[in-house]
């Protein structure tokens, strides 16, 4: 830990005067993180000489220490500890320096490395490609602090909900690495959650080849969540949609956004719809329209409403989707918008 008490401090002109050997934009670290330029010892030459040494050039270099400056603050011995673990999953330097460059601060984050080691281990044992952990090292840094144990537990307890809720033996493995490579910070949840959001879903009677399907839907984001907000979510959706609560289950499985978002999101998704003059009763139909933002329905409808398609009247599945099935929708009702009507086998009028 590093002081930043700036006031009584004065800037460490030697740190100074290596960075700016180094071309670092010293007023860049000043209006970011100015307590790097206060502390006594800095490793300017030492760290920067690691960098060329992995392949980076000088520009590398100096983006590098503008973008995360405190990595001038770790010795030699801790950056090439870092430099030896990550390796275990990069195919050559080429690629580690590349991904230091677009991610020093996973790279610099130097916390608990043993736990680190350990877990990248864990998961080659568990099957997962190296660039799936790659992947993770640089997007999810901190499931790689927690004790190995506590990951191996989380894999175990999934591992026993899936076969418990009908899942094969034969399929286990692929659908853990998925939900993994889907959603990392899975491993971030505690095994108790996991049982309380699952024996959740089987009080509200959804089967457990259903579970497994919500499971997979929410890409394991389902963790995230706790009884009482997905409680809330579900009584909210029954109360607009004035539906049963096997009618709500079946809403949930066709969109599993009703469960996800809490009831502010889906409140402000709906009133956004309906100023737009799309009826409960169209919503219900198409669910999943829930899923968007209010400005990208808004967007989407200004889009189609240019093309004279009246979204009040028909369907909602045209503005559904991630923004390239939208773009083909769009693309199609255009094209047929503007075809010329012709009619192979009509007379051709001559006129005399």
């Amino acid at each position: 830990s590093y002081t930043t008490d700036t006031k009584s401090r004065k800037e460490n002109q030697k740190t100074i005067e290596s960075l700016h050997k180094l071309s670092v934009d010293i007023k860049k670290i000043r209006r970011v993180k100015e307590w790097v330029l206060l502390q006594d010892v800095a490793y300017v030459k030492e760290i920067a000489g690691i960098l060329q040494e992995m392949g980076a050039d000088k520009t590398a270099v100096a983006n590098i220490l503008e973008r995360c400056p405190e990595a001038i603050l770790h010795t030699p011995a801790e950056i090439n500890s870092q430099r030896a673990l990550w390796q275990l999953v990069c195919q050559n330097e080429k690629q580690l320096i590349k991904l230091v460059e677009q991610f020093p601060e996973s790279f610099f984050t130097i916390n608990c490395h043993e736990n680190q080691k350990a877990n990248i281990l864990f998961f080659q044992e568990l099957g997962l490609k190296n660039h799936i952990i790659t992947r993770f090292l640089t997007s999810a840094p901190s499931i790689f602090y927690n004790p190995v144990e506590k990951n191996k537990n989380v894999i175990e307890t999934l591992q026993r909900n899936y076969l418990s809720l009908g899942g094969s033996d034969a399929n286990m493995k692929i659908w853990i690495l998925k939900l993994l490579s889907q959603n990392p910070f899975i491993l971030l949840n505690t095994s108790s959650t996991i049982q309380e959001n699952l024996e959740f879903l089987q009080k509200n009677d959804f089967t457990d080849h259903e579970v497994l399907q919500l499971l997979s839907k929410l890409k394991g984001f389902i963790f995230q969540l706790t009884p009482t907000t997905m409680q809330k979510s579900m009584l909210f959706s029954q109360n607009v949609f004035k539906c049963s609560n096997q009618e709500i289950k079946e809403l949930v499985l066709k969109c599993p956004a009703l469960l996800y978002y809490s009831v502010p999101v889906l409140e402000e998704r709906l009133e956004g719809l309906l100023k737009e003059g799309i009826s409960v009763a169209q919503i219900r139909e198409t669910p999943m329209v829930l899923e968007l933002t209010t400005q990208i329905v808004q967007y989407r409808i200004k889009k189609l409403s240019a093309l004279g398609y009246d979204i009040k009247s028909g369907t909602l599945e045209s503005l559904n989707g991630t923004k390239k099935d939208f773009e083909v929708n769009y693309g199609k009702i255009q094209s047929k918008k503007e075809r010329p009507i012709f009619n192979p086998v009509a007379p051709i009028s001559i006129e005399d």
